[in-house]
């Protein structure tokens, strides 16, 4: 098989996760979380700054900031068809997120191997400004995260 077609399928599997994922996935959808984006070791998902997301500072809760980098970390690692759960993260707030901002959190693979990895997610608003620097960590075990039927990888 050659690597477009196989790139071509591996996109489509992520799909298929990303679908199954998020029909259970009730924190993002109560988060109002828009995935725009995944294929094999990345994400990329949208949080609308709501105002019942803010603190008492009038800025996004460090939480609702914490849980869409989580939640694009979570899709990346995922994104295989192997069951995948964070064993560890770290989060460095470098920017307020303000009422109204569109978050985006891109997640990327760095690491994996056997059945560890490690994600970077970035989060930025829609002017392209870094809100936080997420690191998470991952550790796959036997199973699927999506719908019963989808084939695990090769």
């Amino acid at each position: 098989m050659d690597t477009e077609a196989s790139t071509t399928e591996a996109r489509q599997l992520a799909q298929q996760v990303r679908d199954g994922m998020l029909a259970r996935d009730r924190a993002a959808q109560g988060l109002g979380l828009r995935i725009v984006d995944i294929a094999p070791g990345a994400a990329r998902i949208e949080m609308a700054v709501r105002d019942d997301m803010l603190n008492g500072f009038d800025i996004c809760h460090g939480g609702f900031i914490t849980a869409l980098a989580d939640t694009a970390f979570a899709y990346a690692c995922n994104a295989r068809n192997e069951m995948t759960v964070a064993s560890g993260l770290s989060v460095d707030f470098v920017a307020p997120g303000r009422p109204g901002d569109l978050l985006t959190a891109q997640a990327r693979e760095v690491s994996r191997a056997g059945r560890t990895g490690v994600y970077d997610v970035e989060v930025s608003n829609q002017d392209g400004r870094v809100i936080a620097l997420f690191r998470g960590r991952s550790h796959s075990f036997k199973g699927r995260p999506s719908v019963p039927g989808l084939p695990l990888p090769a």
